[in-house]
């Protein structure tokens, strides 16, 4: 396997984490002292039939029933059980990008780039990735900070093509009396996760995001992962669209090495003031997989 001339990797070329290694066992600790109440605030959102994605290359949930308690206790009696042992199991078909989750490394590339400046011919295979697939991501434990924008253009929401650029990201975290720190998360609401379930059609079509500069001034902080209440955190269609597409997404995990964080739920942290927290997410280890569902929570 070849690795490309250019290396984004800040942690060296057989780096498989990122930024994931600015989680020091001293910050953790740190996040783990804001927990005082013991009240968790759940950032997940429901996966189901309904769940919105963008095709072609979404396709939709499906979950069907693999056995129920009838045939299993049948099946169970046919082996000589004399009790009534039933049980009910699915099959699940889905995107690993639907709902609530976390993408891995190796989502996107730059060109023929992937982290590291791993060669993408090398490193995606028929069966998934190879090397930095979301089982490298380690479980995120570290202080989350919310940013309400909703309100920047004064309604409860912004629009999509609203790009968020660096100083309004700075006047919010002014407003909330926080400031980034290394290994944080920055979790950005916007209200776009309104339409959620409830507008579908509207919700993927274009959403309003952090623009590429903004998204340099987060890594600049030593931010671990950027999520927002939106399916690709990034402004869509951002303001150089058609010519330019995905910057974010390509500056966050290909040249930092951060983690993005889509569909995250944040109405309760927001309607209840809570600006910094601790911030818990474990991905589910796919192996070879771009990004997993999780149920992320705040805790404080």
């Amino acid at each position: 396997m070849t690795l490309a001339d250019h290396t984004h990797a800040r942690w060296g070329v057989d780096d498989r984490i990122g930024a994931a290694n600015l989680m020091t066992p001293e910050r953790r600790l740190a996040a783990l002292a804001l927990v005082r109440a013991g009240t968790v605030y759940s950032m997940g959102r429901e996966i189901s039939a309904a769940s919105p994605f963008m095709a072609p290359a979404q396709t939709p949930f499906v979950l069907t029933t693999a056995a129920t308690w009838r045939n299993s206790i049948k099946r169970r009696r046919a082996m000589g059980a004399e009790n009534d042992a039933g049980s009910n199991l699915e099959r699940i078909e889905m995107n690993v990008h639907t709902g609530t989750h976390i993408d891995a490394l190796g989502h996107f590339s730059i060109g023929e780039e992937l982290y590291g400046g791993r060669l993408a011919a090398d490193f995606v295979s028929d069966v998934g990735l190879i090397d930095i697939g979301i089982e490298q991501c380690p479980p995120i434990i570290t202080r989350g900070v919310c940013l309400d924008l909703s309100g920047l253009d004064g309604g409860p929401f912004l629009e999509p093509g609203r790009a968020i650029g660096p100083d309004d990201l700075a006047r919010a975290a002014d407003a909330a009396g926080v400031a980034f720190r290394p290994g944080d998360v920055a979790c950005l609401h916007t209200g776009w996760g309104r339409h959620y379930v409830t507008d579908n059609e509207r919700y993927v079509t274009g959403e309003p995001g952090i623009d590429e500069a903004a998204a340099r001034w987060l890594t600049s902080r030593d931010v671990v992962a950027v999520g927002a209440d939106s399916m690709a955190v990034e402004v869509i269609p951002n303001p150089q669209h058609p010519k330019i597409m995905m910057p974010v997404h390509q500056h966050l995990l290909v040249e930092a090495g951060v983690y993005i964080i889509e569909n995250l739920f944040m109405d309760e942290l927001v309607r209840d003031g809570v600006h910094e927290f601790c911030f818990i997410l474990l991905p589910t280890p796919f192996k070879g997989a771009t990004g997993s569902p999780a149920q992320p929570i705040a805790m404080v």
